[in-house]
């Protein structure tokens, strides 16, 4: 491992031995492949391994007392608006839902109890978590937010056949493993994982594969390094494959190809989030930090389409919330209440803001048998820059 940086908060002793267990675990997987591992691989080690992957151990992940924060963690406003959209898309014959990676659950309490609301009520709300520990906690969240519609919500472990409704993937694609590429002068090449002087240690072999083929569709100038989220292609060919009537909408923060392959993002996107620091090193305490690359919503629409899904929308997260009518929802609470409106005006603010979630993230729908047109989309489309 590398030596932390001085201003970060160091971990309490069963969690650093927790991480000293993966460690071992992923050397071990090194060793295996011959000394190199590529980062996806790494990745996937670092984040799914059961019992000791960050998403998979059970440390606090979201919120003051984890890592990062997400929208649904903020506060009721986001998945209050997020319903309406939802509410559009619901039908008597497509009344599911299944959300990826639900977080704390609070997406799922608040989605449900608003859709109660607006008499529009979800019928199984299938939750698809690779995390045990964070299934526990998702449970008591709902249960707390919807108590009503808590008998409605199921945890699978895998995609099922044939699904009607519903599809969310809130900050999920960001966290799917990554491969890293430097295209060089003298060509491309992988940057993998090795083991140097007892350390993780990026290491680099010529590209091969699916991850050459991909890369040299890309122009970049060289020397210049990023990611290619094969998984997240994969994923959303398996999304298809399953949804027979519905919509898939994901949320998340990325750019489209021209500005994810920028110039000026010639280091890539590669983040880690530990006790609400960021930093770059993605070899720091395994198992305890997120490690995330931005979306690439281009590789993943494209995807969708080419797997015969339907472009229903891309917006800013702001535009989205905006059409969807987060400024009626918000305009539910009374001002005058000043404890109740404060922190509904101060979400709302980090929701919408340039400079906080309204800009970076986006929202990507796509569908099978939907109609065009959706509320969500009705202001601030860009489709065409995908």
């Amino acid at each position: 491992m590398q030596r932390p940086s001085p201003r970060l908060p160091l971990p309490d002793p069963d969690a650093l031995e927790a991480s000293h267990a993966l460690v071992a675990r992923i050397e071990a997987a090194i060793a295996a492949a011959g000394g190199w591992i590529t980062f996806a691989e790494y990745m996937q080690l670092a984040l799914y391994t059961p019992g000791l992957g960050y998403y998979t151990g059970g440390s606090a992940k979201f919120g003051p007392a984890g890592d990062f924060v997400t929208a649904p963690s903020l506060g009721p406003l986001f998945a209050q608006t997020l319903a309406r959209q939802v509410a559009g898309l619901l039908r008597p014959d497509a009344p599911d839902i299944l959300e990826f990676g639900a977080g704390g659950g609070e997406l799922a309490g608040e989605l449900l109890a608003e859709l109660e609301r607006l008499g529009c009520p979800a019928g199984r709300y299938s939750i698809l978590e690779p995390g045990a520990g964070l299934a526990d906690r998702q449970r008591a969240t709902i249960a707390k937010l919807a108590p009503g519609s808590s008998g409605r919500v199921a945890w699978i472990d895998r995609l099922p056949e044939h699904f009607r409704g519903v599809m969310l993937a809130n900050e999920v694609a960001d966290a799917m493993p990554v491969h890293v590429v430097a295209w060089r002068e003298d060509g491309v090449y992988e940057r993998g994982v090795c083991v140097e002087a007892g350390r993780f240690a990026w290491a680099e072999r010529p590209a091969a594969g699916e991850v050459l083929s991909t890369a040299r569709q890309i122009a970049v100038p060289a020397p210049y390094v990023s990611e290619l989220c094969l998984a997240a292609s994969a994923w959303m060919r398996s999304v298809a494959g399953c949804l027979a009537h519905g919509a898939l909408l994901v949320i998340d923060y990325g750019f489209p190809a021209r500005e994810y392959y920028h110039p000026q993002r010639a280091t890539g996107t590669l983040m880690c989030h530990y006790r609400h620091y960021a930093h770059s090193d993605p070899f720091l305490y395994p198992g305890l930090q997120d490690i995330t690359a931005h979306v690439d919503f281009s590789a993943l629409a494209a995807s969708g389409t080419q797997a015969g899904l339907d472009l229903l929308g891309y917006a800013t997260q702001s535009n989205f919330l905006v059409n969807c009518g987060i400024t009626e929802v918000l305009g539910r609470a009374d001002p005058a209440d000043v404890r109740r409106y404060a922190p509904l005006a101060a979400t709302a603010q980090k929701l919408l803001s340039p400079a906080e979630m309204g800009e970076l993230f986006k929202v990507l729908c796509l569908g099978r048998g939907i109609a065009p047109g959706l509320a969500g989309f009705a202001r601030g489309e860009r489709s065409h820059t995908l």
